[in-house]
């Protein structure tokens, strides 16, 4: 339908809305619209719908490992101190039977999830750069949320299981007499959000290898344990298993990750 002129509205004391619908009408009392005496105010209209759903919210998302990782095996293979005991530096992680990285996988997934949590609002970290690079180090990733003071952490993992396994689950830390104790609760509420938008968004099963019910609990991991924000790792599935790789290889299917893993996060940060 032909909208009506400017000036026409306005003699009619009518404000066009953007469903096409009829501003400033006194539904309350039935009575003839008439011209508000009050002025417009758009500009504040305007701020109030530009309000994303993660304003205001830190996020760090850590991908795992990193493609430059094997170049180096002196400087990942160096002990760090995770508090329970001392650990490599870093690993390579795992691949698929046809040699597509855990590094290369955490990479491209966590980015995907970036722009995802930018666009709603969020501001977010990563652990690491590029994915040609040399660690950092497990402590540094977790440094890196508590530097941010995140409201919430993330670590993108896949594993590398024997072949016949197949699902997914979530590791959160346990506490330990250390830096992580506090946030130990909130830890778990960020796991069981993601937990459920990951199998709803994905369709991948619970791991049928490892935890209950696809929840992992751990002490001996740098990234959780030196973590003072709420943190959890999630291991999306089974790089060994021929179902499951084939999934990660495909882009829609990463992007599907992703989308599941920004809701999860959503979940729990307005709760």
């Amino acid at each position: 339908m032909r909208a009506l002129p400017a000036t026409v509205l306005a003699l009619l004391g009518l404000t066009a809305t953007a469903c096409g619908g009829v501003a400033n009408s006194d539904a309350a009392g039935g009575q003839d619209l008439a011209v508000s005496a009050q002025p417009q105010q758009p500009a504040q209209a305007a701020t109030t719908e530009a309000r994303k759903p993660l304003d205001g919210k830190v996020i760090v998302i850590d991908p795992g490992h990193n493609g430059g990782n094997f170049r180096d095996p002196k400087a990942v293979n160096r002990k760090v101190n995770v508090l329970t005991k001392w650990k490599p530096c870093d690993t390579t992680g795992t691949e698929t039977a046809d040699r597509y990285t855990e590094a290369a996988f955490t990479w491209d997934v966590s980015n995907r999830l970036v722009k995802i949590l930018k666009q709603r609002g969020a501001s977010v970290k990563l652990t690491r750069a590029d994915n040609d690079s040399v660690g950092p180090c497990i402590t540094e990733r977790a440094a890196i949320g508590n530097k941010a003071k995140a409201d919430a952490a993330l670590s993108v993992h896949a594993d590398g299981a024997s072949p016949g396994n197949k699902g997914f689950h979530v590791i959160m830390p346990e506490k330990i007499n250390g830096p992580v104790d506090p946030v130990v609760g909130d830890s778990k509420k960020l796991g069981l959000a993601v937990r459920q938008a990951f199998k709803t968004g994905t369709g991948l099963p619970y791991s049928t290898y490892i935890g209950k019910d696809a929840l992992d609990y751990r002490n001996d991991l740098g990234g959780l344990n030196l973590s003072t924000v709420p943190k959890i790792f999630v291991e999306c599935g089974n790089m060994k298993n021929a179902g499951e790789a084939a999934k990660f290889r495909d882009p829609e299917f990463r992007q599907r990750i992703a989308l599941a893993l920004a809701n999860g996060l959503q979940q729990y940060l307005k709760a």
